[in-house]
């Protein structure tokens, strides 16, 4: 008996000293360390100390996973088991060729495999297919860090992004690379991903908040105090039990070698520091010729160089004197592409009219394709022959040429020659929301679960513009021509020509009643001054457009905002509802869009929610605040100064317009002073 109890006693006491499993790890560079790593495709490590996940072939694939599954759920007695929390700090570089950018990028990859035998390169990151892409059962959750323009995007320029994804490629949330700068007010400073330098990068998950913080920092900078993304992933539902933890690699047309350099991952706790100081340098662009081949080229060279020089003096000189270069002002050197003239003349088969997509105020939007690549663009083609024309133009590359969000028309460049200015930016292949609610192909309504993603689309949007840039964009033209939609029936609001820009916690000092009757926000007309909230006013023009299918401003003296506020106090808002939907809506849903209309375009400015306010309540996350009284609304005034804009339009200041996309529709434009 007393060896049984023994027995017992020793077993008791092993399982009490047994050592848990180490849920952290770290490298500081890779040396020794192929038996803890997987390393698949293009991905090898270098006797150096690094980690390459690719080289620059074209159309690679490299993949490299910690060998040992870790933990990623944890009981819990009342649901399903909740994603685990963790960290991960890793330092990685990405070295192009000289002749030209790179492509496509890494990412941090949480997966329950390490291989990935249907992956596809380019745009999937070597993670997913064509096939596979978006499917819930990947259970893969990335981060990517990726060199060219997003997922789905015509054009492969000016990319340079970070995005958090889960089973697919269309991003969660994404901005473009930068990095908080200690002691500078905040302010963010753009980090160039394809430089070759060393970049640190921390991803950091919640599994109590369900929240995802990535950050990214040179090698040269402690870790910023603020990340750049924080965002609300909730990846229970996600994670399995054991899942692998690495990244993955992939190239294309354009190429990139894919380094790591160092790598720390902890379960419940933060990642282990790495010694930057012990970590492998990544190497720099070599020349592909040999010393030999070189020398024989540096040789030919120098025996004509000085006759080259000459003829090349000569010939500036000549040129000089025939055809005066052109100055460029300050708004061109900052624009992201300038095409050539052209390219852009061949692209749309000479400006046919054939090709004309929309007619606006200051000229017309071609379809065209790019003779160099094949994409498809539009190519707005304004007159240069008044000063307005001129603004808008430099008003549009200077707005939208640098802002990057997913609701947001996508510049990618612009031209110009002589008279000609010409601004070309991604095709949207479904046209304006105004087209597809008035006038639809083939009799197709748009559904309601369509409309509101649209309207939540255009919201996100406008939150951008207000506040999540790095300065505060007043639009000034909100309205559903100006909405266009994409292959995925997403919202992209578009046509910053009327855009104006000032710093945030300043006072805009932009000038002049800009905009389209039925938009126009009251106050707007009394002072002349644009805020954020005129712009909230024009969104809730736009809220009740889409739930009633009429437009803001109708015939007979019509106005929407007065016929849905009469409704709504008779108790009969539902009343209100284009019948085109018939009952194939969400009550509560139709009910707060309504509502929120109404709250929007309220009279009295600081009744009007802010935008940010606006997608809270769109997606559930606030109620929508009770109005008692409505009195302070007077809609009767709002009539009042909509019939004096029209009597004082009738006779100078009405502009015929048609979409800025596809389909032909007419409008009435305020323009008196920007």
């Amino acid at each position: 008996m007393a060896a049984v109890i023994s027995f017992v006693f020793l077993l008791f006491s092993s399982l009490i000293s047994a050592k848990p499993q180490n849920l952290n790890f770290v490298f500081n560079g890779f040396n020794g360390s192929e038996a803890n790593l997987t390393t698949k495709g293009a991905s090898i490590i270098k006797n150096s100390g690094l980690l390459r996940l690719t080289n620059r072939s074209h159309y690679v694939i490299g993949h490299s996973f910690y060998s040992k599954p870790m933990p990623m759920t944890k009981p819990n007695s009342f649901s399903s088991p909740n994603a685990t929390s963790f960290s991960t700090h890793f330092v990685f570089a990405i070295v192009t060729s000289s002749s030209g950018p790179g492509g496509y990028g890494l990412a941090f990859t949480i997966s329950p495999k390490t291989q990935f035998p249907e992956a596809e390169p380019e745009h999937y990151l070597g993670l997913f297919s064509s096939k596979n892409d978006g499917n819930l059962t990947n259970h893969i959750f990335a981060v990517e860090f990726d060199t060219v323009n997003g997922y789905n995007e015509n054009s492969d320029t000016n990319g340079n992004h970070v995005g958090i994804n889960i089973n697919g490629m269309s991003s969660e949330a994404t901005e473009p690379a930068a990095y908080i700068e200690e002691g500078s007010g905040a302010n963010k400073e753009d980090l160039f991903l394809e430089s070759g330098d060393p970049v640190q990068a921390w991803i950091d998950y919640d599994g109590k908040k369900s929240v995802v913080n990535v950050t990214i920092a040179p090698i040269s900078r402690k870790r910023p105090s603020k990340p750049l993304m924080s965002r609300y992933v909730n990846l229970t539902g996600v994670f399995l039990e054991k899942m692998y933890v690495g990244f993955s690699s992939s190239t294309g047309k354009k190429s990139s070698s894919h380094y790591i350099l160092g790598w720390s991952f902890a379960i419940d706790e933060p990642a282990p520091p790495l010694n930057l100081s012990k970590l492998p340098n990544p190497p720099k662009e070599k020349s592909s010729g040999s010393f030999k081949l070189g020398t024989k080229v540096l040789i030919a060279t120098l025996s004509s160089v000085i006759l080259t020089l000459l003829a090349t003096l000569f010939f500036l000189t000549l040129y000089k004197r025939i055809v005066p270069f052109e100055r460029l002002e300050d708004w061109e050197l900052d624009c992201p592409h300038r095409f050539r003239y052209k390219d852009l003349f061949i692209a749309t088969k000479g400006f046919r009219d054939s090709e004309v997509i929309g007619v606006g105020g200051f000229g017309a939007v071609y379809k065209g394709i790019l003779p160099a690549t094949g994409g498809e663009v539009a190519v707005k083609k304004i007159t240069r022959n008044c000063k307005e024309g001129m603004r808008e133009f430099a008003a549009e590359i200077e707005s939208l040429g640098r802002l990057r969000h997913k609701n947001l028309v996508n510049l990618q460049g612009w031209c110009k020659k002589k008279n000609n200015l010409l601004i070309v930016y991604d095709y949207i292949p479904y046209g304006s929301l105004d087209s597809l609610i008035f006038h639809p192909k083939d009799d197709v309504v748009l559904g309601w679960e369509q409309r509101l993603n649209i309207l939540k689309g255009v919201a996100s949007g406008l939150l951008y513009l207000h506040e999540e840039w790095e300065q505060v964009v007043i639009h000034r033209d909100v309205k559903s021509s100006n909405v266009l939609i994409d292959a995925d029936m997403n919202a992209r609001l578009g046509d910053f020509g009327l855009a104006r820009l000032h710093d945030h916690g300043q006072l805009s000092h932009t000038t002049g009643v800009v905009g389209t009757i039925g938009y126009i926000a009251p106050e707007l007309a009394r002072i002349g001054k644009a805020s954020t909230s005129t712009d909230v006013f024009a969104y809730g023009a736009l809220l009740l457009e889409v739930a009633t299918g009429k437009r803001p401003i109708g015939p007979g003296h019509f106005v929407l905002v007065d016929w849905v506020m009469e409704c709504y106090k008779l108790g009969r808002v539902l009343n209100v509802v284009d019948p085109r939907l018939g009952s194939d809506f969400v009550l509560m849903e139709m009910e707060l869009v309504l509502k929120l209309g109404l709250l929007c375009s309220h009279y009295r400015p600081e009744a009007r929610p802010s935008m940010r306010q606006v997608t809270r309540y769109l997606n559930g996350d606030e109620e929508l605040p009770e109005i008692e009284n409505w009195g302070v609304f007077d809609s009767a005034r709002v009539s009042e100064l909509n019939s004096r804009f029209l009597k004082g339009l009738s006779n100078n200041h009405i502009t015929s317009y048609r979409s800025s996309s596809l389909g032909a529709i007419s409008y009435t434009s305020f323009d008196a002073g920007r």
